[in-house]
């Protein structure tokens, strides 16, 4: 007799009670593996490792010595068949627990599977939603040129007036709280650039006005969120030092100016080449802006109770991503801003909640409007992914199952359809 489901109830929303069982043929199978895999670790009096028989381990160690692994073997090497023989969509395994181990019985195990959550979703067609495009203006264009002109400026010092806000003062300070200086508080010829908002709120503004070789104090507050607990919502002073101020020099606007930043000739050209890339941005902000407002409204109309295991895997997955693209260590990012796993976590909760919520409502769609993926649609895509990867066609197939392709694909169909069947109503701003 080979490994059966011997129960299978619905004991509550998204989920099912099963108990499995293990011959014990199977058992006894598995007890000899573990023996094999771990009689040359295992040391009996009077035996070389590796020598000892799997009675006289027994007798010496007791007759359950291989009985927890011999069980988790089971339970691994057969968990796949047990999920597709209990024919559900199965999200997660859960509350796993030993029922009875004996070599005249086998073994029993019992678990929660958490199941895919049943959706409805209505009226996901012909959702009215706005469009609001954004006008490109002369000031939106200059200030853009302004930013290019200010991406090349000179660094000059400046003689014979107070600091400005836009300056670079450079002081030297040195915090305390309560009379006490604190860790981390000081500074020597810092260069801070006024109005860049990298100190403490109410910092920056207390600089301007002072002048070269003024010796002043700044007062302030600790945010209530601040990093170190002990200064969280203090006030402090900061005894301060100015040392010299600097400023940006713009160069002028001319065709000079613009040969020497662009492949344009003249000015005129680049304000043309400008007001062309903020008119598509806008119109791609507006679109962006349209298609979150249609999917709210589609989420609105969908009905599902979903096992909070699906987002947090979601979580994860989001998670590991930022790993891979920042390429930074968690644990060091963990220490550096003082935050906790849980707080990191919860940075991508509405995110991962969002998408596993789409990810359903348009699967639900797929199926009722029997959107199918044909092969030609799956090789397709292949061969996209393969180019826009650089990727060897082989490797993509191997690393994305048809299944999951098959299912990404419908997904974009049914989004196509109901973006396609939405009334969006186009505004100018």
């Amino acid at each position: 007799m080979k490994m059966e489901i011997i129960s299978q109830n619905n004991t509550a929303t998204n989920t099912y009670a099963i108990e499995v069982k293990f011959s014990a043929d199977e058992f006894e199978t598995a007890l000899n593996t573990v023996y094999n895999r771990q009689k040359s670790k295992i040391t009996i009096p009077g035996f070389r490792k590796g020598k000892a028989t799997r009675k006289l381990i027994e007798t010496h160690y007791g007759a359950n010595v291989f009985y927890e692994d011999a069980v988790n073997l089971l339970y691994n090497d057969n968990i796949e068949e047990i999920i597709d023989k209990t024919g559900l969509e199965v999200i997660n395994v859960e509350n796993t627990e030993v029922v009875e181990v004996s070599k005249e019985n086998g073994v029993s195990l019992k678990a929660d599977i958490i199941v895919k959550p049943e959706v409805e979703v209505s009226d996901y067609k012909g959702i009215s939603v706005k469009k609001t495009v954004k006008t490109v203006t002369d000031e939106a264009v200059a200030e853009e040129i302004d930013k290019m002109r200010d991406r090349v400026a000179r660094i000059v010092t400046v003689e014979g007036r107070a600091v400005q806000d836009g300056d670079t003062a450079v002081i030297d300070f040195e915090g305390f709280v309560d009379g006490e200086a604190f860790d981390g508080g000081k500074g020597e010829k810092f260069p801070l650039e006024i109005g860049s908002h990298t100190f403490i709120p109410g910092f920056e503004e207390q600089v301007i006005g002072k002048s070269v070789d003024e010796e002043f104090d700044v007062n302030v507050t600790f945010p209530e969120d601040y990093q170190a607990d002990n200064l969280k919502g203090k006030p402090a002073v900061f005894k301060c030092k100015l040392h010299e101020i600097k400023a940006k020099e713009m160069p002028e606007l001319d065709d000079d100016f613009v040969k020497d930043v662009s492949d344009k000739d003249t000015v005129d050209e680049l304000k043309a080449e400008i007001r062309e890339k903020l008119e598509k941005q806008y119109g791609e902000e507006a679109e962006d802006a349209s298609d979150s407002e249609l999917m709210d409204k589609m989420l609105a109309n969908m009905k599902a109770e979903i096992p909070q295991v699906m987002y947090e895997r979601r979580i994860d997955e989001i998670a590991r991503e930022w790993v891979a693209r920042t390429r930074i260590n968690i644990n060091d990012y963990l220490k550096y801003t003082g935050m906790t796993m849980a707080q990191f976590r919860a940075n991508f909760k509405d995110a991962a909640k969002r998408q596993v919520d789409m990810r359903l409502c348009l699967e639900k769609i797929a199926q009722i409007e029997n959107i199918e993926v044909t092969a030609e649609d799956i090789e397709k895509e292949y061969n996209n992914l393969a180019e826009q990867y650089k990727l060897d066609l082989d490797n993509v197939k191997s690393a994305i199952s048809e299944k999951t392709l098959t299912t990404d694909l419908m997904i974009e169909k049914a989004l196509d359809l109901v973006k396609e069947s939405a009334n969006v109503e186009e505004v100018t701003e």
